[in-house]
């Protein structure tokens, strides 16, 4: 029974750790960097600030990496209601990590072209500021697809976390509202990129409710018991 609170607190501050460094890295860096329709301010302002635009990158990746991380301990948590559904979550963040550190290479791009000398002597900077405004583009877009997995893997843990008992229904609802907001995200980026508004930051509350009753609370005692009696009798059957 410590060994599990301990897990739930693990999780929950990993949970916790994804916020600081994905609105770092994926939020903050390019809000203060890029300049919408003014690519020439936005060259001079990652040159000027290049120590915060590798910063960013280097947030961006370990957000990838603290989400493997939280799943695996969020699925040892779950896996007690339904093992099977439970490894989805670690199947969905087992892809997003791995396209969002790809994703990174056209911030990298981004990099090479602004400090590269032999660029500087085969475009001209009105070439070089559009290939920096492709790369950037495509960084936004990579975003977006990795924003799915971040949506689906919080499907299957709200489903089982509303199943569980020992930790309130109510958040898993929560969850799954904020896995429909990743999700409809995606689908109005690419199929209506003129949709005014981000429905994710308006459903985020079923995980900052996950992270602080983990934190906090970590799991009902009495209730994990009992799931975890089903499970041992379930193994020797």
């Amino acid at each position: 029974m410590t060994s599990i609170k301990t897990t739930a607190r693990t999780a929950g501050l990993l949970y916790l750790l994804q916020i600081p460094l994905g609105v770092f890295g994926i939020l903050y860096v390019p809000k203060v960097l890029v300049v919408p329709d003014n690519m020439g301010a936005t060259a001079s302002n990652i040159l000027a600030n290049e120590f915060l635009f590798r910063l960013g990158i280097v947030s961006s990746i370990l957000c990838a990496l603290v989400t493997v991380a939280t799943a695996l301990y969020i699925f040892k948590i779950l896996r007690y209601v339904n093992e099977a559904q439970a490894k989805w979550i670690l199947w969905f963040t087992m892809i997003v990590a791995p396209v969002s550190m790809i994703n990174e290479l056209n911030s990298v791009a981004v990099l090479l072209l602004l400090k590269g000398q032999e660029f500087a002597t085969i475009f001209t900077p009105g070439q070089l500021q559009s290939l920096v405004s492709v790369f950037l583009d495509l960084h936004t877009y990579g975003h977006q697809i990795a924003g799915i997995f971040f949506g689906l893997w919080l499907v299957p843990m709200g489903y089982l976390v509303y199943k569980s008992t020992y930790i309130p229904k109510v958040i898993g609802v929560f969850l799954i509202i904020t896995s429909l907001g990743y999700l409809i995200d995606f689908t109005t980026f690419f199929l209506f990129p003129d949709f005014p508004l981000t429905i994710s930051e308006y459903t985020w509350l079923g995980e900052v409710l996950m992270v602080f009753w983990l934190l906090i609370i970590g799991v009902n005692l009495r209730k994990f018991e009992e799931w975890n009696q089903k499970s041992v009798i379930k193994q020797t059957e």
